[in-house]
């Protein structure tokens, strides 16, 4: 065991799987850290001396994938108070539907949803939604002229300063493009409960491991993803944890 570290009290359980939780947990890393194919990291797990099957790996990024990045949440500070919220369209089997997210200050994403419509009461459920998994009141949220937008914002949170501006959203904007990349790679989402599942997933796992790194020195970089790393141990439980056969 690393120095300082501990295994995380609310890590996964890997009762009853015959592979090792490192191999777990890379799997799972791989598929949303990279725009990969499950069965190219299938691949990649064999070039290593591994043989995994795409289907297991795919089973576990479902079991394993929220609860890893539900982990990386809690370790986060508390968001800050200025709020950005957006919505984007995308196609599932050739229906239009919108993927709501809302980010801090930082890009931090603080909640998304996949929904069919963009009017009020998508709105409204989105901030009802937002507040309830942050635990958190915003001073400002900062949104474009959608006026769906105003109307659930008045009904939700009417003590909340509300800004309505297509320039000043693109913080939330910018943060649609992982996501888009990662459409484009998969060729399209199968189902809007599969887009779901995937995109909470993915919105909480890749961000942990993007520092700004062009405010940083190569040195202060290496150091912060070491640290990154290790949180990603304590979070997959595999600090500590002895092999298993």
């Amino acid at each position: 065991m690393r120095e300082g570290l501990s295994v995380d009290s609310a890590s996964p359980s890997y009762k009853g799987h015959r592979y090792p939780a490192e191999v777990i947990a890379h799997c799972v890393w791989l598929y949303f850290r990279f725009p990969l194919s499950f069965r190219e990291v299938e691949e990649l797990m064999l070039q290593r001396g591994v043989i995994v099957s795409h289907e297991t790996v795919r089973r576990w990024c479902a079991k394993f994938g929220q609860a890893y990045a539900n982990g990386l949440r809690r370790r986060r500070p508390r968001p800050g108070d200025k709020w950005h919220l957006d919505e984007v369209f995308f196609r599932i089997n050739g229906e239009l539907k919108y993927l709501w997210r809302a980010v801090d200050a930082d890009g931090n994403v603080l909640e998304i949803l996949v929904q069919n419509r963009r009017d009020t009461a998508a709105a409204r459920r989105f901030f009802r939604r937002l507040l309830k998994r942050t635990g958190a009141v915003p001073r400002v949220v900062v949104t474009d002229k959608l006026h769906s937008y105003g109307a659930a914002h008045r009904e939700v949170m009417p003590s909340v300063e509300h800004r309505s501006h297509q320039g000043l959203d693109n913080r939330a904007e910018n943060s649609h493009q992982p996501t888009r990349q990662r459409e484009r790679a998969m060729k399209g989402f199968r189902s809007t409960g599969g887009a779901q599942r995937f995109l909470a997933a993915f919105s909480g796992i890749p961000p942990h491991f993007r520092p700004r790194r062009h405010l940083m020195t190569a040195h202060d970089y290496r150091a912060e993803m070491t640290v990154r790393f290790a949180v990603w141990d304590q979070v997959t439980g595999v600090v500590g944890r002895p092999a298993e056969a």
